[in-house]
């Protein structure tokens, strides 16, 4: 026994044994106070924290995207609305370009027959002129002739005949 007794003296003598005491001490320790539930605890509300953290990421990412569609949907509709104003607009240009062309076209008709209609009453006028001038000439002429041919008795005698002729006339 005493072989058993300096044996079972030396386990108890040793380095190692005393720190394998200390440490199931430790962890007896550890698990008397709960220390394993609170960590646990710990690390289950830190990865519910990161879980949350990733919720949240993820719906800010999905509601980026949604603002991103928004943001291209608008674009697309305000390219095809000033698509459609350029193309509104130069509708717009072309018809006021045609009124335009066809307001000049008959206002130059217009002055054209105006002036045409003015260019009739001038030739009108002068050949009224012309033609006054020519019987007040011819009437000259005829007076001019008349009186040196005629003499106080034809003159009479023509007379008289127009006199007759108007009686005849008026019964």
């Amino acid at each position: 026994m005493l072989v058993m007794l300096a044996t079972t003296d030396s386990i108890f003598a040793t380095a190692e044994f005393w720190v394998a005491v200390a440490f199931f001490g430790f962890i007896g320790l550890l698990v008397y106070y709960k220390v394993p539930g609170l960590i646990a605890k710990a690390l289950d509300e830190r990865a519910d924290a990161i879980r949350c953290e990733l919720d949240e990421a993820r719906r800010l990412r999905e509601e980026a995207q949604q603002l991103l569609a928004d943001y291209q949907r608008k674009s697309r509709e305000a390219e095809d609305e000033a698509s459609a104003i350029v193309e509104q607009a130069r509708r717009e240009a072309e018809a006021l370009a045609a009124e335009t062309r066809r307001g000049l076209s008959e206002t130059l008709e217009r002055r054209t027959r105006l002036a045409e209609e003015k260019i009739a009453r001038a030739e009108a006028q002068a050949l009224s002129e012309v033609r006054s001038a020519a019987v007040d000439s011819a009437v000259a002429a005829a007076q001019r002739i008349i009186k040196r041919k005629v003499t106080p008795e034809v003159d009479a005698r023509l007379v008289d005949q127009s006199i007759g002729e108007v009686k005849r006339k008026l019964n």
